[in-house]
Formats: structure tokens, sequence, C-alpha cells
């Protein structure tokens, strides 16, 4: 037991006279001193007295020759606390200063990597999604040969995804609400076939492909007397588009039945 108060102890010193020192490096006029240290404290992973630090350093040394290395390292300092909206804006702010900079190809990368790893899921706003897309692709339009490529284009292609994952549950609640105020299966069909258009590549096509087709065929059940012909011909149209691109699909039993139906109520089948 009193092996563990000393142990104790010296553990609290030692975090008091840390603390002491940042306190001291804080109201230290020697910015030399202060990037040192804010040099030292992000190598110890003390991200935030690291960048807290260096927001006061990096305006001081705009015309300097530490200006390039403390603004990427303020960056950095950020992003490895996980602040991906504050290490966005300033690796931005640094390839923008040093487009052709020693940091500029992992400024690039990382902008646009700590938006995807910011990407909320596909229920929310998706700004950032579509944020992280942009800054992924400009990093691979400006470094095509880059170690980094194969992530950053995953990445693209499963942020992508996400932006279909929220157009497919769109167009299904259209579906769901059916004629609720409105013919909302044309707004379930229009919503799905936008997306497929926008990423017909999606590991989600073939199920917004199978909602087009559910869509069209509530819309031909439920419409007037007159127009149902002419709207079962379109189920038909879209079941042999659908059968055509998925024709081993687990949804073909349905598929097949709703044609089935369809075809009852067209004169020439």
């Amino acid at each position: 037991m009193k092996n563990f108060n000393l142990f104790t102890i010296a553990l609290l010193t030692l975090a008091l006279s840390a603390c002491g020192e940042y306190n001291k490096v804080l109201k230290s006029s020697d910015y030399n001193l202060k990037y040192d240290y804010a040099k030292r404290a992000f190598e110890q992973k003390k991200y935030v007295q690291a960048y807290t630090i260096l927001e006061e350093v990096v305006p001081i040394f705009r015309t300097s020759d530490k200006a390039e290395e403390s603004l990427y390292l303020l960056a950095l300092s950020y992003y490895e606390n996980k602040d991906y909206i504050n290490s966005g804006s300033y690796f931005k702010k640094y390839y923008q200063q040093f487009p052709k900079g020693k940091y500029t190809e992992l400024a690039r990368y990382y902008a646009g990597y700590g938006y995807y790893l910011d990407s909320p899921d596909s229920q929310l706003d998706q700004s950032e999604t579509l944020k992280a897309i942009e800054e992924l692709q400009a990093f691979l339009d400006f470094f095509p040969k880059s170690e980094k490529v194969a992530i950053a284009q995953n990445a693209i292609f499963e942020l992508q995804d996400k932006l279909v994952l929220k157009e497919l549950e769109n167009a299904q609640l259209y579906y769901n609400l059916g004629n609720y105020m409105g013919n909302n299966y044309e707004a379930a069909v229009i919503t799905a076939k936008n997306a497929i258009k926008d990423y017909p590549y999606s590991k989600y096509k073939e199920q917004l492909e199978m909602l087009i087709l559910k869509a069209r065929f509530k819309e031909a059940e439920q419409s007037v007397q007159e127009r149902k012909e002419e709207r079962y011909r379109v189920v038909i149209d879209e079941y042999y588009s659908y059968i055509n691109d998925y024709p081993d699909s687990g949804n073909r039993k349905e598929a097949d039945n709703i044609f089935k139906i369809a075809s009852k109520h067209v004169s020439d089948n």
C-alpha cells in the first residue's frame, strides 16, 4: 500500500509538472518555444495542447520558413483528435496557400478522408458526404499515382452508395405513402430512376429497379378503369427490364407474379 501511494504521488507530481509547463508555454511570448512545445505535444499525442498553441503560432509564422509546416501540423492535430471539420478547413487552407508544397498531397487526401470519416448515417443530412466526395475526387485528379489512390477510390464508392441508400429510403417512403394526398408511387419511381441515372453502378441498383416495378404495379392496380391497361403495359415493360438485368434475382418470384397479374389486364398479351 505504501508503494502504491508513492507511485500515485509520483504520477500526480509528473502530471502537475507537465500541466505547469503547458501553462507556462501558453503565457510565453517566445513563439519558437511555443512551436517546439506544440511539436512535442503532437508527438506525445496531446493533440488539444498542440492545436491550441498552433492556433496562436500559425498566424505569426505565416511569412516565415515555418509557415508551411506549422499550418500542416495544425490541420493534422485536429485530424488526429477526430475533429474533421476543423482539420478539413485547415488542410484546404494549406493546399490553397501551398499548391506545390511538401505536404500538399497528404493535405488533399486527409481533407477528403476526414470528411469521409465524418460522413453521417444515410438518414441524416449528406452535406459532409458530398464534401468528402468532392475533396477525394480532387485528390485523385491532382495525384492519380499516389499510393493512397485505392483507399480514396473505395471511400468514394462507399460515399456514393450512402447517397444512393438515402434516395432508396426516400423512394421507399413515397412507396409506403401510396396515394395519400397524391400519387406518391410516381414520386417513388422518379426518385429511384434519378438515383440509378446518377449512380448506375451502385450496389443498390437492383433494389431500386424492383421498387420501380412494384410502384408501377401499385399505380396500375389503383388506377381508374380507363387508365388501367395503359399502366399495366408500363408494368410489363418494367418487368422485362428488371428480369433482363437480374434473371436470377431473389425477387424473381415476386416479379413473375406481378407480370402474371399485369398480363391479365392487357388485351394483346
